[in-house]
């Protein structure tokens, strides 16, 4: 009977590959195996229990000093493993491939026996228990998995959380896994009581339910903008018809009360006048005035609940210091504003301006342009950092980007206490740059801790009450064990919360292997990657690359990854999602764990996501597609 597949003249082919592929594949092997010895100073630092687990990461990394694509593809022309999925267990998957090769080079020979290879060293795990090893880790960390997934959803706590059951009930029963407490929000005596409503309801519901408490960590943010501005322009409502709706209004305010004006979070501008002055104006006055433009404009007075007046006028208004307020009574002096004040501070920045950031926040104070005294233009802003020693390594050509990405610019020259940036990213039109918004300096080395005062402070309650504590803003090995040995003198000898890497800079990505060796010093750790902060870091176009990188590396070290930032972002705060996000959450079916941020739908977010990874784990584990069967017409097949 003739064969089905008669492959005899592609033998000698295959055979003649095989023989070309073996001593390339026993090279690396060989390299592999050197590992323990290799590393063995690094290795005696690790927790025992993660000893194997830490082999196999650094033959991971071993092995990818090469590029093996050329090699894979012929291995794949073979019909055998391509070694793509070999994370998990490395120098296992490579002797399985080798003994296939040595059996089928063996028969092609004649000889009864393939060549021997070496006794496995106990230290290498095999794929399966690599795989095992990591689902075992997962649940130690993440807690159980749900009964139709595995993939776990962690979802970050609304301030409601502190007093709604009703609200984690629902989530609770929608399919939250692991409950995030922000410590950059809120008060000890807030998660506190999230975390007893949490094992209330968790009770309640019989649901499992871990708690990652995220440390707030040294985040380099603007500082406050001045509410005082040059110019500011105030113009009434109008409809479709171009009639006035809702008069434009100001507040017009005594110099001895704008610090308590700023305080009660008034949303109007002001126009700050002498008390003197200002306590001659009353209700029903009307005052006269030319803006900066020269218009003519009137304001009509009416009281407030404040200690201000406020004024309304049915046009609109540049106002700026200088101004003259004329009352309509002849026996009233002209009154001289001295301020404007914005209720929103803000400093506006377009493509080519030139921004000072003052290094210490009493010099950032003006917003008027003045002259730089090391470059040919005139600086167009000033705003202030809250962490000046972020700028230490800092060389000018070096990029900085502001509010999660949305201004960019150029260093173009440091001085002790300043810092000139060339603006190139914003609208054409402006972008406002708030106070409190991040600071992002990827190519930069930062040398700031990792872990800030309030950190420490935090850290006592957060050993007592949370299963994870997640170390944000790390950058190196030395943050991570600065933060063990933190514990471990607050608590000596006890359990300690599993800590969990944020991967949210360039120079964490960087140093992601080296960190991970240093938390696998306990027993059990984890990843989170921080997608907002790292793509500005890495840049747009890399994050998927990195990202995918940051999986493989872990996967490697048996450690859960937490795929985080702007997944279902839409849904959570609209109620409607993007066709991309959908998308994007499906892809976080390649990590342990998704996490979810707060948002009014976040109850249907959860519901969304629960969906998507019970569905996408029937046709993807990890980087291995599953061939589940498919429901299609069958018509045309015939």
């Amino acid at each position: 009977m003739k064969p089905l597949y008669d492959d005899s003249r592609l033998r000698p082919w295959r055979i003649q590959k095989m023989r070309e592929l073996l001593p390339a594949l026993q090279e690396m092997v060989a390299e592999m195996q050197l590992v323990p010895d290799r590393f063995e100073a690094r290795l005696k630092r690790v927790h025992p229990e993660n000893r194997e687990s830490a082999v196999n990461l650094l033959q991971y990394l071993v092995l990818r000093q090469h590029d093996l694509r050329g090699i894979q593809r012929e291995l794949a022309g073979l019909g055998l493993s391509s070694l793509g999925r070999a994370e998990a267990g490395v120098m296992e998957s490579f002797r399985a491939v080798i003994r296939l090769i040595n059996t089928a080079l063996a028969a092609a020979d004649g000889n009864a026996k393939p060549a021997e290879m070496p006794e496995s060293d106990p230290a290498f795990l095999q794929p399966p228990c690599g795989s095992t090893r990591l689902t075992e880790n997962t649940a130690h960390v993440l807690g159980p998995p749900q009964p139709h997934r595995n993939t776990r959803i962690m979802v970050t706590m609304p301030p409601e959380a502190a007093h709604d059951l009703a609200l984690l009930t629902s989530l609770l029963e929608s399919g939250m896994d692991v409950a995030r407490i922000n410590c950059a929000h809120d008060q000890p005596e807030d998660w506190l009581r999230m975390t007893q409503n949490l094992a209330e309801t968790s009770r309640a519901t019989g649901k499992n339910c871990r708690v990652m408490t995220d440390l707030a960590g040294p985040k380099i943010r603007t500082a406050e903008v001045p509410a005082e501005v040059p110019v500011l322009k105030i113009k009434p409502e109008r409809d479709t018809l171009g009639r006035v709706t809702l008069p434009a209004r100001i507040r017009l305010l005594p110099a001895s009360g704008t610090a308590a004006c700023a305080d009660s979070g008034e949303t109007l501008p002001a126009l700050v006048l002498d008390d003197k002055a200002f306590n001659n104006l009353k209700p029903g006055d009307t005052l006269h005035l030319r803006d900066t433009r020269g218009a003519r404009r009137k304001l009509l007075l009416e009281q407030t609940d404040g200690d201000g007046l406020l004024g309304l006028s049915h046009k609109t208004i540049y106002a700026a210091p200088g101004i003259r307020l004329k009352p309509g009574r002849s026996d009233q002096p002209a009154v001289l504003v001295n301020a404007v004040l914005n209720p929103d501070p803000a400093v506006v920045l377009k493509p080519g301006d030139l921004l000072e950031i003052a290094l210490h926040p009493q010099k950032s104070a003006s917003f008027s342009a003045s002259p730089s005294a090391s470059a040919s233009t005139t600086v167009t802003a000033h705003i202030a950092c809250s962490l000046p020693e972020a700028f230490r390594n800092a060389l000018p050509g070096a990029p900085v980007w502001f509010d999660d990405g949305k201004i960019g610019g150029i260093i173009e020259d440091i001085a002790e206490e300043k810092v000139l940036v060339r603006i190139r990213q914003a609208r054409p039109t402006g972008t406002k740059l708030r106070a409190d918004k991040g600071i992002n300096l990827p190519q930069t080395v930062i040398e700031v801790s990792a872990l800030t005062e309030k950190d420490r402070a935090d850290l006592p309650w957060i050993q007592h009450h949370a299963d994870l504590v997640a170390l944000s803003f790390v950058n190196q090995a030395e943050d991570v064990q600065h933060l063990m040995d933190v514990m471990e003198a607050n608590a000596p000898g006890a359990k300690q919360p599993a800590i969990i890497l944020k991967i949210e800079t360039r120079q964490a990505f960087d140093s992601l292997p080296d960190m991970l060796l240093t938390a696998m010093q306990a027993r059990f750790c984890g990843v989170m990657i921080a997608r907002g902060d790292l793509a500005i870091e890495c840049g747009f176009e890399r994050m998927a690359e990195v990202q995918e990188e940051i999986l493989w590396i872990s996967e490697a070290a048996h450690v859960p990854v937490i795929w985080a930032t702007q997944v279902l972002e839409n849904l959570a705060k609209t109620g409607l999602p993007s066709r991309a996000e959908i998308s994007d959450a499906a892809m976080g079916n390649r990590a342990e764990c998704v996490m979810l941020n707060k948002g009014p739908h976040i109850t249907a977010a959860v519901q969304s996501l629960d969906n998507i990874l019970h569905r996408m784990e029937a046709h993807q584990t990890k980087k291995k597609a599953l061939l589940r069967k498919l429901s299609f017409e069958d018509r045309g097949l015939a």
